[in-house]
């Protein structure tokens, strides 16, 4: 079954007209003889829209019933069961009402599209998810249903409904939008002229990008590769230099001039891998590119002129922008360079600016071209190579071959070249080359001790020589040059790599990773400063390494991020490749610091929830679990102090038994309260020692109420050893366990408080035989005002476990909850047994002797 197709309305703003152009369309269709309906429409009281939907069929509606109201919904499978050709969907990005069968509108035009129905919906520009922070931004409302731009990319057709700020306000001055009580407060905010001017923008230029997308595609299926001038693109060719920075802002200027303009801005690698440019340079550039509006291009090809053509086609771009060459006028002789060979190739749709900058002429300096890297060991080698290898070689053949002829004479040299390109690069190999002429010359080349030559065969034979050496040596050294840069690029990137996975991980702290600055780079000291302000004190943010700087002005290197960080080093001084790597470590300290500041924010912001949590929670009890006693209390005095009622002497004991009992359960609850106070401010000291719970737990069950007092079984042995315990702190944490058994413990059934040895501790268990408790709430029973959901009126504010866990993690031990067999809850609390006293020393066995090394 082929897909449906779908079509969407897109307005610029709301009452454009997109639902009056939808239904137009089925008006439309239905002359053409399309099966058409109307699955849902929601004209909004507008009655020009309302008139439209006269003489279409309209699919029945869906009835929800949500939170005790009545709602409307289309109805997907009915619009599947009716199958027409063409359905009618108004508010693609609407938010069904919970219940419905999909979450979004859109699913459910997917669902019809993908059973082959034809689908006319609508959107507003304002909706599109991509857009959300952009139009909040503009009219300061946020939207809460949106659409997926894929979904709405996907459309086969989209047709922008528009209409000009001013007609769109007279439409609501009319009431032709909304009803007449709200027009005043709709004018003045949400439809401002500025607000709808840039929604309008916002639409215009969706629609321009979409249509681009779909001129692209056409270009790409049917191969076109000539220029369509449809909208100014300018491509700007970056070579990593410092003019970069000047071909950018003037292709700025250029698209600002053009409506529509669209800078890219493309720098071309070479396919090995090895560059010349300045990694942070560049990086500065794409910055620039993307804060004036434009995109940066990393391609790769190895002949410049071809790959940027190629690029600047593939685009559909109508100007290229190049900086005049910073070669040299002698370099000329090679080629007419990048910038006049682009101009020639790029034909006549194609126009190429060459823009002046101040680097012109200068030459590509070392950045461009780098010669260094090879070590001062061995470029001191290949100058002990160069040099007093063919001096030496000229006494080896001197003294014991002297007869092997020119041409093994000159093998022989070339080889001592090559080794002196190998070790110390081209010039010792240069030097090599003409030395070792010379004394081919003067030792070899009749006449011998001269440096004339009379056979012109010989003077042939020394120029191919001389040709042969230089070549072989350019070669040699240019592969060894490569191969140290690769090397390089590779220790680099695995330093990256590091520090990539170490930002995704989250793992590096700011310590380790300025020591791992410090063990690269072989620095004695590595710090981060910061400061406030421009004309702040710098403070430091951390630092490894004896003696750290203070100031950036007094390191070694100074690795400045923006005008308020810097990463300083200390203990030498760092050549100019290796800064782009130490730029990669500072930027990600910055992340690190950034990291941990959020982190201990969140922490604090976590604290304050929990604080806020705890009071909110603390005025509730006292605002029900405390007023409630005390209103008994107030109640039972107020009687008893009524002089118009007399009252019988059991009257008068029941009342002073209620006061009585309401100021025990306030003592309790007060006694609650402080105690988890103390233990939020960690003021709980416990005085451990030696503990009997067999004194203990009696003391324990004085709070537990007189009735149930009976039903509380004890099973403590008497052979149970001592515990390691506060007695105090000990005797609340048993009184508040054994008081939540006998809560949730149905009447006439007892509790059980059984204690066992286990080897190094005492497990005393308080076994209940109430509802229990399920897995996932276990350890949520113990948080501080949390009761569980059967919890009796009246049965405190939720602070009895906590405290009784509190304490007991004070002394050094455990409180969890467990499963009864066969049903309930069981509270096992662990307490660490004393230690064994050591034995005296006369009972120790002598040590044994000790035998004697050999």
């Amino acid at each position: 079954m082929a897909r449906g197709k779908l079509r969407i309305y897109l307005g610029s703003a709301p009452g454009v007209g997109k639902t009056y152009a939808m239904l137009s369309e089925a008006h439309r269709r239905i002359e053409r003889g399309t099966d058409c309906v109307v699955a849902f429409v929601e004209h909004h009281d507008r009655p020009r829209t309302e008139v439209m939907l006269h003489g279409l069929e309209q699919v029945e509606r869906q009835q929800l019933d949500y939170r005790g109201t009545q709602f409307t919904e289309m109805d997907v499978a009915a619009v599947l069961a009716r199958r027409p050709q063409v359905a009618m969907v108004d508010e693609l990005p609407h938010t069904n009402v919970p219940g419905s069968r999909n979450a979004k509108r859109w699913q459910d035009v997917e669902e019809l599209l993908a059973a082959g129905i034809d689908v006319v919906s609508t959107v507003n520009i304002q909706h599109l998810e991509s857009l959300g922070d952009v139009v909040e931004a503009i009219t300061g409302v946020r939207q809460q249903e949106t659409v997926p731009d894929e979904v709405v990319r996907r459309a086969d057709q989209i047709e922008l409904v528009d209409m000009s700020p001013q007609a769109l306000r007279r439409r609501m001055a009319h009431g032709n939008i909304y009803k007449s009580d709200k027009v005043d407060a709709a004018l003045s905010n949400y439809f401002r002229p500025g607000n709808l001017t840039a929604l309008r923008e916002l639409a215009l230029l969706w629609v321009a990008d979409r249509a681009d997308e779909h001129l692209q595609a056409y270009r790409s299926e049917h191969r076109v590769s000539k220029i369509w001038a449809s909208r100014e693109r300018i491509v700007v060719g970056l070579t990593g230099g410092p003019e970069g920075r000047t071909l950018i802002r003037r292709a700025a200027r250029l698209a600002e001039k053009g409506a529509g303009g669209e800078v890219l801005a493309a720098y071309i690698a070479r396919s090995d891998g090895l560059t010349a440019a300045s990694p942070r340079e560049l990086a500065v550039q794409r910055t620039l590119v993307e804060d004036l509006g434009g995109t940066f291009h990393h391609v790769v090809g190895d002949d410049v002129p071809s790959s940027l053509l190629d690029f600047a086609r593939g685009v559909n771009a109508t100007q290229i922008v190049l900086g005049v060459s910073r070669r040299r006028a002698w370099q000329y002789v090679f080629g007419p360079g990048v910038g006049a060979t682009v101009a020639i190739e790029s034909g006549p749709d194609l126009d190429v600016h060459l823009v002046t900058h101040d680097a012109v002429g200068r030459g590509r300096g070392l950045a461009a071209a780098p010669r260094k890297g090879l070590g001062r060991d061995r470029t001191r080698w290949g100058w002990l190579t160069g040099i007093g290898g063919p001096a030496l070689l000229t006494l080896l053949i001197s003294g014991v071959a002297p007869g092997l002829g020119l041409a093994n004479d000159m093998l022989l040299f070339l080889a001592v070249t090559v080794a002196a390109a190998l070790l110390g690069g081209l010039l010792p190999a240069l030097a090599s080359a003409a030395f070792g002429s010379l004394l081919l010359n003067w030792f070899a080349t009749p006449p011998v001790h001269r440096l004339t030559i009379s056979d012109p065969k010989n003077i042939l034979a020394l120029a191919i020589f001389i040709g042969v050496a230089v070549s072989v040596a350019s070669v040699v050294d240019l592969a060894a040059r490569r191969t140290h840069q690769a090397a390089r690029l590779r220790a680099e990137s695995e330093i990256l790599s590091f520090l990539a996975g170490s930002v995704l991980r989250g793992e590096t702290s700011l310590e380790a990773l300025l020591e791992r600055v410090r063990e690269t780079f072989a620095m004695e000291s590595v710090a981060l400063l910061e400061r406030a302000g421009d004309t702040e004190p710098w403070t430091c943010a951390g630092s490894v390494g004896p003696r750290p700087v203070d100031r950036p002005e007094d390191a070694d290197v100074d690795m400045p991020v923006d005008d308020h960080v810097a990463l300083v080093l200390s203990g030498r001084v760092l050549p100019a490749e290796d800064r782009r790597v130490l730029a990669a470590f500072a930027a990600q300290a910055v992340v690190v610091v950034d990291r941990e500041r959020l982190k201990s924010e969140a922490d604090g912001a976590r604290a304050l929830a929990e604080g806020d949590r705890i009071r909110t929670a603390l005025l509730a009890a006292v605002s029900h679990d405390l007023r409630t006693p005390l209103a008994g209390i107030k109640a039972s005095v107020s009687s008893l102090r009524a002089d118009d009622v007399e009252w019988s002497r059991q009257d008068r004991a029941d009342l002073l038994e209620a006061i009585e009992t309401g100021a025990d359960r306030l003592d309790h609850l007060v006694g609650n309260l402080l105690d988890m106070s103390r233990l939020r401010t960690g003021t709980v000291a416990p005085l451990l020692r030696e503990t009997d719970l067999d004194e203990v737990v009696p003391m324990a069950l004085g709070g537990v109420p007189d009735g149930s007092l009976g039903l509380v079984e004890l099973d403590i042995p008497e052979t149970l050893p001592m515990v390691v315990a506060d007695p105090g702190l000990l005797e609340r944490s048993v009184a508040n366990v054994v008081e939540n058994a006998v809560k949730h413990t149905p009447d006439g059934v007892p509790v059980l408080i059984a204690a066992s040895a286990h080897s190094d501790r005492v497990e005393l268990r308080v076994v209940d035989r109430g509802p229990g408790v399920p897995d996932e709430a276990k350890d949520r029973i113990f948080a501080p005002f949390q009761r569980h959901g059967d919890a009796p009126d009246g049965a405190g504010v939720g602070l009895g476990l906590a405290v009784a866990r509190g304490f007991a993690e004070a002394m050094g031990g455990t409180l969890t909850a467990e499963d009864t067999p066969g049903g309930g809850l069981t509270m096992v609390l662990t307490l660490t047994v004393p230690a064994p006293a050591p034995l005296p020393a006369r009972d120790a066995p002598p040590p044994l002797p000790r035998r004697a090394s050999r």
